[in-house]
């Protein structure tokens, strides 16, 4: 029997399944994504988002595990040598030296912007490698999550209009029912932010807070 869950919007949801098929995917809380010395421009308050956020992933790591919940761990690595071309087109560097290039990459691999930011993997859990937004993109996320019995995921992590939304988009597809955590994830816009979840919302995904999820867990 599975329990409830309360969405953003106040309503009651039932759980996708029992919490045992659960997974909690946390997506790319990396240096380079969420250190305050990486990200000089941001506003002050864009930073205390980026910040609280990343306490609450580690909220709701810690619930997860307590709960008994698979904590499968997303880290980009950019590999320097296959540079993701059509990405450096878009940002409009394609055509910059080579080391001009990788100062403005995230995320390369071996390099500190790579390294986990207030949270990491305990010995045993899961981390899946990616090269692109999705954390099921040229991965085997899907496979090792079904070969865990899993079939529904909670999500978390940075950022929600980027590589969040992306990674919820393509596991609702292949069938991974989802819900995304309100306030443990984050976009450097406060209005992105809110757009991402609202659009989420609408067609792949519950929206709820950490409290509601971790209640959820306890509860199921």
């Amino acid at each position: 029997m599975t329990g409830l869950i309360t969405d953003v919007s106040g309503g009651l949801r039932p759980l996708p399944a029992p919490r045992g098929e659960a997974a909690l995917l946390v997506i790319d809380v990396q240096r380079d994504f969420a250190a305050p010395d990486r990200l000089p421009w941001l506003a002050e308050s864009d930073q205390d988002r980026i910040t609280g956020a990343v306490e609450r992933v580690a909220e709701l790591v810690r619930a997860a595990r307590s709960a008994g919940i698979r904590v499968v761990w997303v880290a980009l690595e950019q590999d320097a040598d296959e540079p993701w071309e059509s990405s450096l087109w878009l940002r409009g560097i394609a055509r910059e030296p080579r080391e001009t290039r990788l100062a403005q990459e995230p995320c390369v691999a071996g390099t500190s912007g790579a390294e986990w930011f207030g949270v990491a993997p305990a010995p045993g859990e899961d981390v899946v490698v990616k090269r692109r937004y999705s954390a099921f993109h040229g991965t085997d996320l899907a496979e090792r999550l079904r070969g865990h019995g899993v079939t529904w995921l909670a999500v978390c992590g940075l950022t929600a209009d980027c590589c969040v939304d992306a990674t919820v988009r393509d596991g609702f597809q292949l069938g991974f029912r989802t819900v995304v955590a309100a306030d443990a994830t984050a976009s450097y816009d406060r209005d992105r932010h809110a757009h991402t979840l609202d659009v989420l919302g609408r067609h792949a995904a519950v929206v709820a807070t950490v409290k509601a999820m971790t209640e959820a867990w306890g509860s199921s």
